[in-house]
């Protein structure tokens, strides 16, 4: 949960007489809006496109092909054919797991553009209210600015709040790979931002690959701010149940299978991101070799274990940290269940000294996001475990140190 900051006195009683009156709420109409219908958003009609294009008088592969089919594809084209895959179908492409990376990197510099161009429009379109026409200025320069010369945007999708990934390093040479899954509240809008620069997205990303390459800079690593699912909007139902996550969970499973080589993947998952984390954790793919969360709710999980993982289960809380006073339970689908830096639960837990409450792991300085950084280039035996875990010093066969 990345900004939401309710009082710390919330109490168990509390949480569910709200969840219950959101969800009575949802129950008696929330749910009509879902039954209404709705022209095609900007992916789906690129997607149809490419369903109903060719090239060279052949059809063009399924678009949900396997990342390895389509990979396979590509691997066929010469330069020419793939730039005019990217310009005929700018979103299709840009979105394509087993699309090479740095076409879909063009095709996204190609869909932002043309996205700027209407959102340019629609701020001098007189038929939208003024504070319509204020959105459409917002979102014109958020465009602008992914589009600043050296941005790496690997998944763009417009529609809605918006879905967005963005890449730090080269994802084709990186030994080592880290992957962002932020919290609630997160959107394009806010997939970056001046003020508190690292409680958001683009700012977390940056921030733990400069302290990875401080950390080792022969080590060439690679970071993606992964925003590119609808994560909730505040403290109400979506953040407190595990639709959400389960529906970012088949996404990002879906961009891990597709990345390229086949170096190891450390998952680095803050607040609602964690519950998100904790749900697909039984189908990730086995080169993701650590998931570490930062002031989680649970993971859906009674222990690490339950999570059905092969990667190892970091976890920690700065002692301000608002989630603490969050109930850590699960009731008829509400909730997210155990603490994940509790004993009980089995995680290696890493201190987070000096993060200053729920936002601050990515600042740098801090020794959460050191911990991070050494999870991120496999430098274990480095990290500093929290004062009262004992079986962060000693696990891993001895090789992490505290």
């Amino acid at each position: 949960m990345t900004s939401f900051d309710p009082s710390p006195q919330l109490s168990v009683w509390r949480a569910l007489l709200a969840l219950a009156v959101v969800f009575v709420m949802l129950a008696t109409g929330g749910w009509t809006a879902l039954n209404s219908h709705r022209a095609a958003t900007p992916l789906q009609a690129s997607r149809s496109a490419w369903e109903h294009g060719s090239l060279a008088g052949h059809r063009l592969p399924d678009v949900d092909s396997t990342p390895g089919r389509l990979a396979r594809f590509f691997a066929t084209l010469d330069a020419h054919q793939r730039s005019r895959l990217a310009h005929r179908y700018p979103l299709a492409v840009g979105n394509m797991n087993g699309a090479p990376v740095t076409l879909r990197y063009k095709a996204n510099r190609i869909a932002l553009d043309q996205q700027r161009k209407v959102e340019r429009k629609r701020m001098h379109d007189n038929r939208l209210s003024a504070l319509g026409q204020n959105e459409a200025g917002r979102r014109m320069h958020r465009y602008e600015a992914l589009l600043h010369k050296g941005r790496k945007i690997l998944a763009f999708d417009p529609m809605g709040t918006g879905r967005i990934a963005e890449v730090f390093g080269s994802l084709d040479k990186a030994r080592r790979i880290s992957v962002v899954v932020p919290g609630v509240d997160t959107d394009l809008l806010n997939f970056q931002r001046t003020n508190k620069p690292y409680s958001a997205p683009v700012g977390m990303a940056r921030s733990l690959y400069a302290a990875e390459r401080a950390a080792d800079p022969s080590t060439r690593t690679a970071v993606i701010a992964w925003a590119d699912y609808t994560a909730p909007s505040g403290l109400g139902m979506d953040a407190a149940t595990a639709m959400r996550a389960e529906e970012g969970g088949v996404r990002l499973n879906a961009l891990l299978r597709a990345l390229p080589g086949n170096s190891p993947v450390a998952l680095y998952c803050h607040s609602y991101g964690s519950v998100l984390c904790g749900v697909a954790a039984h189908a990730l793919p086995s080169r993701v070799s650590d998931i570490a969360v930062a002031g989680s709710p649970g993971m859906r999980a009674d222990k690490a274990s339950g999570l059905h993982t092969s990667a190892q289960v970091w976890a920690m809380r700065d002692s301000d940290d608002w989630i603490a006073d969050v109930p850590n339970l699960e009731v008829g689908g509400l909730g997210h269940g155990a603490d994940p830096v509790s004993k009980a639960f089995g995680a290696r837990v890493l201190s987070a000294k000096d993060s200053k409450g729920h936002t601050g792991y990515f600042e740098p300085g801090t020794e959460s996001l050191r911990n991070f950084a050494e999870i991120g280039i496999g430098a274990y035996r480095a990290v500093t475990c929290a004062r009262d875990d004992d079986a962060c010093r000693t696990g891993l066969s001895g090789t992490v140190s505290g």
